[in-house]
């Protein structure tokens, strides 16, 4: 027979004893154990009150004597419990941001090819808008999706949300308008500066000196890629700049608003898309108008033909999809790490527009976007300090469960080949050297997406020769144009 005491708050030496039952009546006769008397220790053995202990064995010879012989348990079954909650939860964060950083990555792709041949901002953000409106209807109107319970007071939280939404989708569209991809990000890098700021005076939080200091080499590597840009211009840099402060305010106020809802990110998000159109669209027909969208429709279509159809249905679908899983994953962070997460996001759709548009980087603007990186890494570093990692978190995703290490073993051999793969066939297409910087490239999403999932903390000077490495890559990028 098992069974399991609840240990008192003492530590007891030397547990293997009889234990006599000194009973008053013969109807008080079965498992009533009296106070223990101190027994003679001969053996000095520890059970601390840490664990709990279970009684593995009970035996009762004749009158009154009992056998008792325990053990502490190893584990609690809570402690597995948490555990594995704990790794899911970190393994969904981790699929969020890497599905997030890559619909981010072809939205900006096909935004800027849209926007050179169709330079009409507003239009293109409204049509963004529409097109997540009308997949979320439709999924609701074909249950594919569950329709959230509203009331008036969720969309009366949710208007300055969208409100900021708008002025800042806007804004980052009008920017790209006017400068490179590359620029708009390098300044939207800036955003956890705004993020501290706005915390600090409209939430009331305050920040360690070192949050606030890490946001020097922030501000400074901006400041210098804005103002080394070879085709800089001040409407492109002040709509970045106005994207950042209301971005930051969308991501606070939804993080408000989505608190003690029953309304999921993913529904969230939707609602916004809606409201945001709605707000949007009759500023949009008063900046630009139907005649000049109808002119400038036709002569892209003239020039493009139908590939601009294409540009313009991807841009507008992958902009929904990619703001849509980045609320997923707000319902499971704080704005800070989602801000963290967003500046990591915009170095892989700064080299990837690079690469893709041949934009062309002179040193010192490169200098500045590396300083920002090495930024952006101190300020995560400086979040992390004085913060004790559960067991969980310095054990990584598999906790103590071996059926899980065995899962991620068959995960990471086959998405070993398939990577592999796929760099192989891409090799068919391209140059060694380009190659390696694609491959380069690469290590940097790693290099970003291993710290924030698993938390690694890193050393400023590690940071600093992580941000000269990427500064180097720009240059060979240079070079080589």
């Amino acid at each position: 027979m098992i069974l399991s005491l609840k240990q008192p708050k003492l530590t007891i030496t030397g547990f293997n004893s009889k234990i006599t039952d000194h009973h008053r009546n013969s109807a008080s006769k079965f498992l009533i154990l009296p106070p223990v008397s101190k027994p003679k220790i001969n053996k000095l053995s520890a059970v601390t009150n840490s664990k709990p202990l279970h009684v593995s064995l009970i035996q009762s010879f004749g009158s009154s004597c009992v056998v008792c012989k325990a053990y502490e348990a190893d584990r609690s079954d809570g402690e597995l419990v948490v555990e594995k909650i704990e790794a899911a939860k970190r393994a969904k964060i981790g699929v969020y941001f890497a599905t997030w950083w890559f619909l981010n990555v072809i939205f900006n792709i096909y935004n800027k090819k849209v926007l050179n041949a169709f330079p009409y901002p507003w239009l293109t953000s409204t049509l963004s808008l529409a097109a997540g409106s009308a997949i979320m209807l439709i999924s609701w109107a074909t249950k594919v999706a569950e329709a959230p319970s509203t009331d008036l007071e969720f969309w009366k939280s949710l208007f300055p949300v969208a409100l900021a939404h708008t002025i800042g989708h806007v804004a980052a569209t009008v920017s790209m308008s006017k400068v490179a991809v590359s620029f708009t990000h390098i300044i939207k890098s800036g955003e956890p500066a705004f993020s501290v700021l706005v915390s600090r005076f409209i939430l009331g939080e305050t920040s360690p000196m070192s949050v606030y200091l890490s946001l020097l080499p922030i501000i400074g590597g901006c400041g210098l890629a804005a103002l080394t840009e070879l085709n800089f211009n001040m409407i492109g840099f002040m709509g970045a700049m106005i994207s950042n402060l209301a971005f930051v305010f969308r991501n606070i106020f939804s993080k408000r608003g989505m608190k003690g809802k029953s309304v999921s990110g993913m529904n969230y998000y939707a609602c916004l898309s809606l409201l945001s159109l709605l707000i949007l669209t009759p500023f949009a027909i008063a900046v630009e108008g139907p005649k000049v969208w109808a002119a400038g429709w036709q002569n892209a279509v003239s020039e493009i033909r139908p590939h601009f159809i294409w540009w313009v249905a991807a841009q507008s679908i992958f902009y929904h999809l990619y703001n849509q899983v980045s609320y997923m994953s707000l319902d499971e962070i704080s704005p800070l790490t989602f801000s963290i997460g967003n500046t990591m996001k915009r170095i892989s759709v700064i080299v990837s527009s690079i690469i893709i548009f041949h934009t062309p980087v002179q040193p010192i603007n490169a200098l500045g976007a590396a300083i920002a990186i090495f930024g952006t890494f101190l300020y995560s570093q400086a979040k992390q300090l004085g913060r004790v990692e559960p067991r969980s978190a310095i054990l990584g995703p598999f906790g103590s469960n071996v059926w899980l290490i065995y899962r991620w073993v068959a995960a990471q051999s086959i998405f070993y080949h398939l990577y592999n793969q796929v760099s192989y066939m891409s090799l068919d297409e391209i140059s060694p050297l380009t190659f390696s910087i694609g491959n380069t490239m690469k290590r940097i999403s790693v290099i970003d997406s291993s710290i924030i999932i698993f938390h690694t903390p890193v050393q400023p000077i590690n940071a600093l020769g992580a941000a000269i490495a990427i500064f180097g890559t720009f240059l060979y990028s240079q070079a080589k144009q």
